[in-house]
């Protein structure tokens, strides 16, 4: 008769852990496989790829080497030699920004262009890139106003893309955002004491916008009756009807 529970003596231990746990003893994870798993899955993911770029238009740089980094950022361990960055942004250099590549690559084969990622856009924002970025963005604050049909929540996405350009402090900041709004927003503000940071003074503006185009919607609301009424096409169309049903009506009975 076998002996229970079984006897360990050192030969049969998986026999042995099974007949307890019904199962297998657990298997070690090897840090390989998941190194593994975790590429096959960077590999899934449908990250969209940068646009081409040309060189010819400068303001078009910024941008390339963004989406470059929306990339890297996605997919850490697939990029994570800064070699690989480099050899996957010059997938996407066409023209003359292609062109300038090709000659590092071919006459400065040594070059840390070819290797390091910052030393990479520096090459190529000094090339192709805009001169003086400073500059520009306080030109393009300068030049940026809300409009009365557009949102505050929409437009502050794209003041702020210059306003961190221009390294200035939050007071002029404050008063370049202030001078932007429209005046249906200053009126308000006008009524209401001064914020006491950069922040709130977003915040309420925040606040006044939805307010108001809450006051546009509830006042088209309560326009969009009298517009019904008040349709040629409608009325037409009530004047076609009526013809019709009084067609339709049998003539009145005589007594």
């Amino acid at each position: 008769m076998d002996a229970f529970p079984p006897q360990h003596n050192g030969s049969n231990h998986y026999h042995y852990y099974y007949y307890y746990n019904a199962a297998p003893p657990p298997h070690n994870p090897n840090p390989q496989d998941n190194i593994c798993n975790a590429l096959t899955h960077e590999g899934k993911l449908n990250i969209q790829k940068p646009k081409p770029f040309h060189g010819h238009n400068p303001c078009k740089c910024r941008t390339f080497l963004t989406q470059c980094l929306i990339m890297f950022q996605a997919k850490p361990l697939t990029f994570q030699l800064e070699s690989s960055c480099v050899a996957f942004a010059t997938l996407y250099l066409q023209g003359i920004a292609f062109d300038h590549y090709m000659a590092l690559l071919w006459f400065g084969s040594n070059s840390p262009v070819l290797s390091n990622w910052q030393v990479f856009t520096q090459e190529l924002s000094s090339k192709f890139g805009v001169f003086d970025t400073v500059v520009e963005a306080k030109e393009n604050l300068f030049n940026l106003w809300m409009r009365n049909n557009k949102q505050f929540t929409t437009f502050i996405v794209r003041f702020e893309k210059e306003a961190y350009k221009t390294c200035w402090n939050y007071n002029t900041l404050w008063f370049a955002l202030c001078c932007a709004l429209p005046q249906h927003i200053k009126n308000i503000l006008h009524l209401i004491s001064k914020q006491p940071s950069y922040n709130s003074y977003k915040a309420l503006v925040t606040q006044i916008d939805h307010w108001y185009w809450e006051d546009c919607s509830k006042y088209s609301a309560l326009q969009a009756p009298c517009n019904f009424f008040g349709n040629s096409n409608w009325q037409t169309g009530a004047a076609a009807g009526n013809q019709t049903t009084s067609a339709a009506l049998p003539p009145n009975p005589t007594i």
